[in-house]
């Protein structure tokens, strides 16, 4: 494994107790939570409308579940549908998280963030960057954009929204089901029967929910080049590296291709340097798009790329897009 290390804590997905502070912690937290929540529906603090609709994808639980891969085929499918989507988003990991900014497919990770960099580049949307995602929302519109899309932001009340997407982990789903920090919720689990769609990345949907599995077909070499089947590492060793919500996720999937891998687990939004991948072995490295983004300046040949697409039943996307009003309905 690599020397820098997911750090969530054990306690969260297994079977031991939280510590004593934890729980403190997550009372504290929860009598926070619940208080904002009963202020919004008082109106003592406002939400705030926008003109074009609004769809949230988030989660109630912290760490990688997906969402970035479903926005991308979110915005994706609205553009095939003759919507210009604009993507607001905190932009978490960026040198000025103060400063709002547009970013581009250029833009560096560390001036817009690696995921909305990543949903840029794939999507060409507009993307807006801003603690306030009513802000980012205003200048979208103002941009042309006549459906905003929310990277994250299911916690953030004071935009108001059409649609709300819970995307959960399949695998971990809401873990020991304890609030922070005791455990990986940020809402009670009960929240999530508030929102219009539940989707499942990998593992089973129960009812109500919606499967969404993430495929991969190819090796992309930073430096350029013509892509690799990921089957052709298949009976070969490959360093793989993660530094994602769930990193066992992105190794499970190479090792179901029957590539051996030896995984380097990183922590969420990490800022590479060269000598992260001093591994001490000349392997392939195969990484996840997230990664490779912040990984250009320094690659070698040696460096691949691999992408991932969202797959959901069309019955998903009909049923969210019979939740949106009319292409140019106002929806205030």
């Amino acid at each position: 494994m690599s020397k820098s290390q997911d750090k969530t804590p054990a306690y969260w997905y297994g079977d031991a107790a939280p510590p004593l502070s934890a729980r403190m912690l997550a009372g504290l937290y929860g009598w926070v939570v619940a208080l904002r929540a009963k202020l919004f529906r008082a109106g003592v603090l406002r939400n705030h409308q926008v003109p074009v609709p609004v769809v949230v994808v988030g989660n109630i639980s912290v760490g990688g579940t997906g969402k970035t891969p479903l926005t991308i085929a979110l915005v994706q499918r609205l553009q095939n549908e003759g919507w210009t989507p604009g993507v607001a988003s905190r932009g978490y990991g960026r040198r000025n998280e103060a400063t709002a900014a547009w970013v581009e497919g250029g833009t560096a990770p560390s001036e817009g963030g690696d995921e909305p960099m990543l949903i840029a580049r794939r999507t060409g949307a507009k993307v807006r960057v801003d603690r306030d995602r009513t802000s980012a929302a205003r200048a979208l519109i103002a941009a042309g954009c006549d459906v905003i899309v929310c990277d994250d932001g299911l916690q953030h009340y004071r935009l108001s929204r059409d649609v709300e997407i819970e995307v959960i982990d399949g695998g971990r789903r809401y873990g020991n089901n304890r609030l922070l920090p005791a455990g990986p919720l940020r809402e009670p689990a009960q929240r999530a029967a508030e929102c219009d769609f539940r989707v499942v990345n990998g593992g089973d949907a129960s009812f109500g929910e919606w499967s969404m599995s993430l495929h991969a077909d190819n090796a992309v070499p930073l430096r350029g080049g013509r892509s690799l089947p990921l089957t052709s590492f298949g009976g070969h060793r490959v360093h793989a590296v993660a530094g994602i919500g769930n990193p066992k996720r992105f190794f499970e999937m190479l090792r179901g291709l029957g590539i051996g891998v030896v995984p380097h687990a990183f922590a969420d939004h990490h800022r590479y340097v060269a000598s992260d991948f001093d591994f001490g072995s000349e392997l392939p490295v195969l990484m996840t798009e997230k990664d490779a983004v912040k990984c250009a300046g320094f690659a070698n040949e040696w460096h691949y790329s691999v992408p991932v697409t969202a797959e959901l039943p069309e019955a998903f996307w009909v049923a969210l897009l019979e939740k949106l009003p009319k292409r140019g309905a106002n929806s205030a």
